[in-house]
């Protein structure tokens, strides 16, 4: 306990004195930067005072009012009333939507002598402005102090409108209240998806009620400990319906994946019949036994999956529902399948990697029935295939994401030539679970993953320098966190920041106005400022002992 509390003390002091490094001011804090900001020379602050009022056109109700008390409170230790807009205040706050104004994440910040005005289009806009309000205020130290706010304007709206982290309790479980904590993060970063990946071969982490045994035997990898993690546990329909709502006021999406036809052992530890023939006698045991698959011709798999797809829909609002597809093992499965190779000679196929193509065929009519889009991972990569040569047959309503290491220029080119929305998630830039520095345990000895540092998650352009007509069907952003070495929340938020600040500012901030070494300055007093909020974080030693 001493050592930790030693060991905390040194780091806080280690960043401070980075954070002193450089000149304070508001915009030193600002992340990700934003796209358009104007300072203001020679003009006096805007000081708050006792006559100081909220003026707003929003409702009593509205998160955003209660997040600005918040970050007034919290920053400057002041409660502000709230009045109507008819107020003739000479001192005034204003946060008032604006519908002449184009994009609904498009905001603007204008900071003068009487007044300081956040405008925007909708309430999701607002809360991105008060999110760089926030950091303003965290960032310019000394007039936060005395409670003024120099001089400036800000007009400024996302380059992606797809910003996404990605959170796996399949592999090890995270409470609810710990995805919340998550949530909060990743709104002061203008994250707009949660990704929520429940099923995999460790763990089937969702209630469905038409199927109670997916969570009576799916969710329990160890019956030895308890039912709340790491190794056990799942989500009831009435807490994921919460926690949506949480994510809502804070403008976050919860897109829920369910891995198939692979990464499936939790679903065949229930259900082994719905496997192939050759393997559904065979024992299950989750976390180990792997490379499994359901059957491409059996009605009950799509009939079961039909009840659970169904009951995901009336959960999660989400337009999409993530799907998986990735790594299957048809060779070990239906390639050895006496019903599969039926369904080949009936379809007239000529490679089992063809039934690819009928299994997602009757799925994707589920997802459609029940009013959703569905999400595949981009997988170009196919033992059936000679080099070079890519199987590429994914219907055009499905929005693909990219990861394999390499594959992202083809899986680009490809899916802008076929019509697909693409989503960029390359394992070289944004695997937030890759290791961060060399010999970085326990994620440096999981199954020898390559080293993403904190720099060249930075570097990272989700349009790869191409012209803008071959990036066009990119929609943004997803940094994934695969949970095989995160066993608690404290391990996932390590694992995420700084980099996830990195990629934040990927999907937020055009190229033209991104900068490593402005980067590095406005991150320091961020990383005080989440170590403050108790986030657990990585502290970049390989990149302060550079600075001069």
């Amino acid at each position: 306990m001493i050592i930790n509390t030693l060991k905390s003390k040194l780091i806080c002091l280690f960043l401070l004195t980075a954070t002193l490094t450089f000149g304070q001011s508001n915009t030193s804090a600002l992340l990700p930067l934003p796209n358009h900001i104007e300072q203001m020379t020679g003009k006096k602050n805007f000081a708050i005072t006792p006559k100081t009022i909220v003026k707003t056109n929003l409702p009593e109700q509205a998160f955003c009012l209660a997040e600005l008390q918040r970050i007034l409170s919290e920053r400057l230790d002041w409660d502000i009333p709230i009045k109507k807009l008819q107020s003739n205040a000479k001192s005034v706050i204003e946060l008032c939507t604006d519908p002449t104004m184009k994009g609904e994440e498009h905001y603007t910040i204008e900071v003068s002598e009487n007044k300081l005005s956040i405008k925007g289009n909708t309430q999701k806009a607002l809360f991105y402005g008060l999110k760089t309000l926030d950091q303003i205020l965290l960032g310019d130290v000394c007039n936060t102090a005395n409670r003024q706010i120099a001089p400036i304007r800000i007009d400024d709206e996302p380059r992606y409108g797809y910003r996404a982290l990605m959170l796996d309790p399949a592999r090890h479980f995270l409470p609810l209240e710990d995805v919340k904590f998550y949530i909060d993060q990743m709104a002061r970063y203008k994250y707009n998806t949660l990704q929520l990946h429940l099923t995999d071969d460790q763990g089937w982490r969702i209630e469905i009620k038409a199927h109670p045994g997916l969570t009576k035997t799916g969710a329990f990898r160890n019956r030895k400990t308890g039912p709340n993690g790491p190794d056990n546990g799942f989500y009831t329909q009435e807490q994921l319906k919460e926690l949506v709502r949480y994510a809502a006021d804070r403008h976050i999406e919860i897109i829920p994946e369910l891995d198939i036809p692979g990464h499936t052992v939790a679903v065949l530890a229930t259900y082994p019949e719905l496997g192939c023939t050759h393997t559904d006698t065979l024992p299950k045991e989750m976390g180990k036994t792997v490379n499994l698959m359901l059957c491409a011709n059996n009605e009950k798999v799509y009939s079961v999956y039909d009840d659970i797809i169904r009951e995901i829909a009336e959960i999660f609002p989400s337009s999409s529902i993530h799907l998986g597809g990735d790594e299957a093992a048809i060779e070990k499965n239906w390639t050895r399948c006496d019903r599969c190779q039926l369904l080949m000679k009936q379809l007239g196929y000529t490679k089992e990697s063809q039934l690819m193509n009928y299994f997602f065929g009757k799925i994707l009519t589920s997802v459609g029935k029940y009013g959703k889009k569905a999400m595949l991972w981009c997988e170009l990569d196919n033992i059936y295939m000679p080099a070079n040569e890519y199987l590429f047959d994914y219907p055009k309503d499905v929005t693909l994401v990219t990861w394999r290491n390499g594959l992202t220029p083809k899986c680009i080119e490809l899916t802008g030539k076929y019509g697909n929305p693409l989503i960029m998630a390359p394992g070289e830039y944004a695997y937030l679970d890759y290791p961060q520095l060399k010999g970085d345990l326990p994620e440096f000895n999981n199954w020898g993953m390559p080293v993403t540092t904190l720099e060249t998650c930075y570097r990272f352009d989700p349009g790869y320098e191409l012209p803008d007509t071959q990036q066009s069907h990119i929609l943004g952003i997803c940094g994934t966190l695969w949970g095989e070495a995160m066993k608690d929340i404290n391990r996932v938020t390590y694992m995420t920041y700084p980099r996830g600040l990195a990629l934040a500012e990927a999907g937020w901030t055009h190229m033209e106005h991104r900068c490593w070494d402005s980067f590095k300055e406005r991150m320091y007093p961020n990383l005080m400022n989440l170590m403050k909020q108790g986030v657990s974080v990585r502290v970049p030693f390989e990149i302060v002992r550079n600075v001069q």
